[in-house]
């Protein structure tokens, strides 16, 4: 499945989180990711991404190991995405350390997410502040096949216009760049 995604930096956050909430009650969560790459960045230079995330909610915690693929859509940054829970993650961690992987960035991402159907797909967005860049995002996607990764596409728009928010404001930053650059 690919993840089609759109990601915008928000002039007005609580604008959109009233927008938000009119559509489904928000899940406030902090994920704290790790980003892998073999020492000579081939994953990077392919376009690629492993990560291991873990999830802390009002539920407790739960950790996923995620590989992307390389785009599939130059414009909106989408990849194919596998993703698997992990129920031991300082193995999992060692196990791509001894795999030869290196930790490249970490970070935390304060979210509240927001999952719901529009345009007949199952869509997730999330507002999100990553403490060390300045800013909330929105970021929305969902789980497509590649051929319809475009409508997908048009659907996720027709959201963040209803939210107001505008193709200036979309963007293709990468938290992981953005976070080595302000390091």
């Amino acid at each position: 499945m690919i993840e089609a995604e759109l990601k915008a930096r928000v002039t007005a956050p609580d604008v959109v989180r009233r927008g938000l909430e009119g559509l489904v009650a928000g899940r406030s969560e902090v994920y704290r990711d790790t980003y892998y790459d073999a020492p000579d960045h081939a994953l990077e230079s392919a376009d690629q991404e492993l990560r291991v995330r873990t999830v802390h909610g009002p539920d407790g915690s739960r950790t996923v190991l995620t590989f992307k693929g390389a785009r599939v859509d130059d414009e909106s940054g989408s990849k194919p995405e596998y993703e698997t829970g992990v129920e031991d993650p300082e193995a999992v961690h060692a196990l791509l350390r001894g795999l030869g992987y290196v930790p490249v960035v970490e970070f935390e991402k304060r979210c509240r997410n927001y999952a719901f159907e529009a345009h007949g797909r199952q869509m997730l967005a999330t507002l999100v502040r990553v403490p060390e860049l300045d800013g909330t995002f929105l970021e929305v996607e969902t789980l497509t096949e590649e051929p319809d990764v475009a409508a997908a596409l048009v659907d996720m728009r027709a959201v963040l216009t209803s939210l107001g928010i505008d193709e200036d404001d979309l963007t293709r930053e990468l938290y992981t760049d953005a976070v080595r650059a302000r390091r």
